[in-house]
């Protein structure tokens, strides 16, 4: 279940919505105002920088590799070592 962004378009306020689908887009009104004048808003994210000392801000993604049983991915998670 995803959570979008939406901004209204009556009193400017932004707000956040978790659907359980994306057909509930269409019925999403404004919590502050009520208006059912919403536009949704390209969501962002902060990449996870590592700060244990390692001496990198680059940040950290997912790796994607070859595996015995298919795809694997491999996330390195804030405060774990190996």
């Amino acid at each position: 279940m995803p959570i979008y962004e939406f901004q209204c378009e009556d009193c400017g306020e932004e707000f956040e919505v978790l659907l359980k689908s994306r057909s509930e887009v269409d019925k999403v009104s404004c919590k502050k105002c009520g208006g059912n004048r919403v536009k949704r808003l390209m969501s962002t994210i902060t990449p996870i920088v590592d700060s244990g000392g390692g001496g990198s801000d680059r940040p950290r993604v997912a790796e994607t590799h070859r595996c015995d049983t298919g795809t694997c991915t491999h996330l390195e998670l804030p405060g774990h070592r190996r």
